[in-house]
């Protein structure tokens, strides 16, 4: 059920769709709450927050307070590794820090599950869904919800990277052929080699020669990962 929820946030094309995509995802998997951000490092700059999600407006001016997020038990486990942080009222408690836990559950965030995606040239993903009521018991159910935050993350931060960020920070878009680009569309779809050869007349051979250009120009040691990359740089949609 799941996979569309992955498919619909790598095909968003703006910021109106990703976020509608965010949000269906977090609802279905049993949470009221979501926050995705991108983060943009600038050497000798601030760097740039783009927030996407439904933070409740009466929380906004505390979830901005910037005193309070160095202060964050789960902010500063984001900031330091990409392991997902599983979190209550204890993860507060624990670090002395009750009082935040108190001012944020009274806006609905009590438990959650958050994580990060630390990615080259100073540029960080963080997604966090929250939820008022308790995480399950069950470790298999409350795996499976990590797992299935970890997959959408991975895809939502391609989107989110060629959406949200600056286009001065974008990377430079590889020029791939016509014939690149088809083959790379047609394995989107799953055709294999073969038949993606004779979907465009060729033989099977130069098919392979065409994705394996690809991968090159891409940068990309599969061609699963050329499709995802190529996506995210609208080079096939």
């Amino acid at each position: 059920m799941l996979q569309g929820h992955y498919l619909a946030v790598l095909e968003a094309r703006d910021v109106d769709e990703f976020r509608s995509a965010v949000l269906r995802f977090t609802q279905d998997i049993g949470f009221n709450t979501v926050s995705a951000v991108t983060v943009v490092e600038q050497h000798g700059q601030d760097a740039d927050f783009i927030a996407v999600g439904n933070t409740p407006p009466g929380y906004e001016e505390a979830y901005q307070r910037v005193a309070d997020s160095r202060r964050d038990p789960v902010l500063q486990h984001l900031k330091r590794q990409s392991v997902p942080l599983v979190w209550s009222q204890d993860t507060y408690l624990k670090t002395g820090l009750g009082d935040l836990w108190e001012e944020q559950a009274a806006f609905g965030y009590r438990t959650g599950v958050a994580m990060a995606l630390h990615l080259p040239e100073g540029k960080h993903f963080l997604l966090g869904v929250d939820r008022d009521a308790p995480l399950p018991e069950d470790r298999r159910e409350l795996t499976r919800i990590v797992a299935d935050l970890q997959l959408f993350a991975v895809h939502a931060q391609d989107t989110a990277l060629r959406i949200l960020v600056p286009p001065s920070r974008q990377p430079e878009r590889p020029a791939l052929t016509v014939r690149e680009i088809e083959a790379l569309k047609w394995t989107m779809e799953g055709k294999t080699a073969w038949e993606v050869g004779t979907i465009l007349g060729i033989s099977q051979r130069t098919a392979v020669m065409h994705i394996n250009n690809a991968m090159h120009k891409l940068d990309c040691a599969t061609k699963h990962q050329a499709v995802l990359k190529a996506l995210r740089l609208g080079l096939i949609h």
